[in-house]
Formats: C-alpha cells, sequence, structure tokens
C-alpha cells in the first residue's frame, strides 16, 4: 500500500536563531575594530619616534603587533574567536604595555589617547565581549595592571592611574552589557524553542489524523469494495479478477497489522537495519562500518530507507564504483555516511522533476527532523551525509 501523503511540508530542525546572530555579531564586530585598531596604531606609533623610544624595538613591536591584528580577524572571521585567540590577544597587549617606556614618546603619552591607550582598550572591550565573563573578567584586570605599570615605570602615575580607571570601567561596563545580552538571548531561544516544539507536535499529531483517514480510505477502496461487489451479486462465479483483488485487500490488510503492531516508543537496530539494505543490493558491492546503534523504530525506518536509495543511486548510476557506508552515533546525534568514487554530477543541474535524493533521501531525513548534506562535483565522486539527533 503507498504511503499517504503529507498535508503539509515536514518539520525543520530546531534552530536557534538568537545565539547565531549573537556568536555572529561577537565575532564580526571584535575582528574589524581589531583590524582598525592595529593599522591605525601602528601608523600613529612610528610617527614619534622621539627619546627615549627606541626605534629598534618599536619597529619589530609594532610589526608583531599589525601582523597580529591581521592574523586575529582573519582567523575570527573564518573560524570564530575562541580560547588561544584571546589569550594571544590578552598577552601581546600586556606585553606591549609593560614596554610603554621605550615604544611611546612621553610627550603623546598623556590623555589617555595614545596608540597604546587605545590598544589595551581595544583588547578590554573584545576580552569581554567574546569570553565568559570567569576569564575575560580577570584578562581585563591584567591588562588594566600591566598598562598602569608600563605608564608609572615611564614616569607619568597620572597617565596610569587615569587609564587604569578608564580600562576598570570598559571592562565592568563591556562586562555587564555582554551578560545581559547572552541571558536575554538565551531566554528568547528557549521561548523560540518550545514554540518550535509545539508547532512540531501539532504537525505530527496533524499528520497522524491525516494517515489515519488515508487509511480508511485506503480500507473503503479495497475491502469494503470487494465486499460491496460480491454482496451486489457482481460475481456469480469462480473470477480470476475477484482472486487477484482479494490477494491485495489481504496484502493491504497485513501492511496494517504490522504497522499497528510496533509501538510507538518501539526502538530498533539501525546497524541491522542498514546490512539489510546492503543485502537488498547484492549487486553493489559496498564496504560496510556499521558499530551497534539503536534507534528509534520510525528513525531507523527513514535512515535505512533513505540510506537505500542513495546506495540505489550509485547502483544505477555509477556501476562499477567502489561504495563505503559507515555509521557513527556520538551523544544524541547519529550519522550515516554513504560515499562512492564514481563521476559524481553537478548538483545544479538536477532537474526539479527528479525524485530521487530530494525526496526518496531528504524528504525523508527531513520528516523525521533530521537533514541530508551531498558534497559531490563532477569527476570528484559523492558523499551523502544523513544526519539525525535526539536533542532541540
Amino acid at each position: 500500500m503507498p504511503a499517504p501523503p503529507s498535508p503539509t511540508k515536514p518539520p525543520a530542525p530546531l534552530e536557534r536563531p538568537g545565539a547565531g546572530a549573537l556568536a555572529f555579531i561577537f565575532t564580526r564586530l571584535p575582528a574589524l575594530l581589531r583590524l582598525s585598531c592595529g593599522l591605525v596604531c601602528a601608523v600613529v606609533a612610528l610617527a614619534v619616534r622621539t627619546p627615549p623610544v627606541r626605534p629598534g624595538l618599536l619597529v619589530p613591536a609594532i610589526a608583531v603587533l599589525t601582523a597580529w591584528s591581521i592574523w586575529y580577524a582573519l582567523r575570527a572571521w573564518s573560524h570564530g574567536i575562541d580560547a588561544p585567540l584571546v589569550a594571544g590577544d590578552v598577552a601581546l597587549t600586556s606585553a606591549a604595555c609593560l614596554a610603554i617606556p621605550v615604544l611611546v614618546a612621553p610627550e603623546v603619552l598623556p590623555g589617555e589617547s595614545s596608540w597604546i591607550a587605545v590598544l589595551a582598550s581595544t583588547t578590554v572591550i573584545n576580552t569581554q565581549a567574546t569570553a565568559p565573563a570567569r576569564w575575560s573578567i580577570p584578562a581585563g584586570l591584567l591588562v588594566t595592571v600591566a598598562y598602569a605599570a608600563g605608564a608609572y615605570t615611564a614616569g607619568d602615575p597620572t597617565e596610569a592611574s587615569a587609564h587604569a580607571a578608564t580600562l576598570l570601567a570598559q571592562t565592568a561596563c563591556t562586562a555587564m552589557m555582554t551578560t545581559v545580552m547572552r541571558r536575554r538571548i538565551a531566554r528568547a531561544d528557549t521561548e523560540f524553542l518550545a514554540d518550535q516544539r509545539a508547532a512540531r507536535d501539532a504537525l505530527v499529531a496533524r499528520t497522524a489524523r491525516e494517515a489515519e483517514r488515508q487509511q480508511n480510505r485506503d480500507l473503503h477502496d479495497t475491502v469494503l469494495a470487494t465486499l460491496t461487489m460480491v454482496g451486489q451479486g457482481a460475481v456469480t462465479g469462480p473470477s480470476t479478477a475477484l482472486r487477484e483483488r482479494c490477494a491485495a485487500d489481504l496484502r493491504t490488510l497485513a501492511t496494517l497489522a504490522d504497522a499497528r503492531s510496533v509501538p510507538h516508543d518501539a526502538t530498533a537496530r539501525l546497524d541491522e537495519r542498514l546490512r539489510q539494505v546492503c543485502a537488498r543490493l547484492p549487486g553493489l558491492p559496498v564496504t560496510a562500518d556499521l558499530p551497534p546503534c539503536s534507534v528509534p523504530a520510525p528513525v531507523a525506518e527513514a535512515v535505512a530507507e533513505s540510506t537505500h536509495a542513495a546506495l540505489s543511486n550509485v547502483a544505477r548510476h555509477a556501476p562499477g564504483a567502489r561504495s563505503t557506508l559507515r555509521l557513527r552515533r556520538f551523544a544524541g546525534s547519529v550519522t550515516v555516511e554513504v560515499t562512492d568514487d564514481g563521476p559524481g554530477f553537478d548538483p545544479a543541474t538536477v532537474p526539479a522533476h527528479r525524485y530521487g535524493l530530494r525526496e526518496s533521501v531528504g524528504g525523508r531525513m527531513a520528516a523525521i527532523g533530521g537533514r541530508v548534506d551531498i558534497d559531490t562535483a563532477p569527476g570528484h565522486g559523492t558523499r551523502i551525509r544523513l544526519e539525525w539527533s535526539d536533542v532541540g
């Protein structure tokens, strides 16, 4: 019996848009701030080299700080800001602050507007925005102490205390602002997730009701229609067509009985289902790595059938290709990868009416809240990654 059509779009995986937006902002802005500060400070620092500034130390120091600013921006932009990047920024800035006596001319140090003061402020602000408070606040204090020590050693205690107070204020204000933002956004994401789950539950309930109505329609069109035909005397003697129709009705009843006999919360061995999938394709050599893995029965069914569709595509479009099937589970996430060294293809050229990967794989996975990633190109083989997670 064909599966009943889905009345609505399959549910998408749960998302946390607030956290994603916050991470984007607190990555891009610090990267731009560090880059602009590094370039401007380099120009300003090299413009004033009067004694006791030592050019032999100033030029290498500025070269290192400028290179670091560029690397910081590129790394943050492409991979995000992690603990080593924050630690490196704090360490270099603190070292530069301690070297104020040989890097900053006394006439440009006062007023909290020297290049070294801007560098210290930038580091303090970036650190509070990109690291947890338990690390960012001590880091801000470290930069503050280093600046005060450097300015005091350079013979300007007024500047040491004035900008140290500024750095402390920047540390406190930025830390409080980012903490409040993270908490508010986390709360908003929690409420948004609850709404998504409610919408998904409602969709599942509607789909179940539609499936039940579809099954009733199928019964009406098969068993009840056959009984009505017999009851009305349309069949008066032995009939081959009647026997064939009754056999089809029996298959329909058996399918419905099997479906109802599986508990809703039953689990199934996904590795065994995948081995059965491989057995259904005896003509396709597959290297399988399938450790034991149990998942809800509907998930096992969807993942197994999606895998079968993917391997069938290999057999159909890449005969002779070597295929690999690998199953992995980490925490609450399950992944299945199907790879082959066939000719590959360009996904953009697949016609819209083609059912294969779009529905046989993508549609099934979307229906259980999973996802599909397809990595392929002409001449480079194909990798299809199926992923499902039981955590929201």
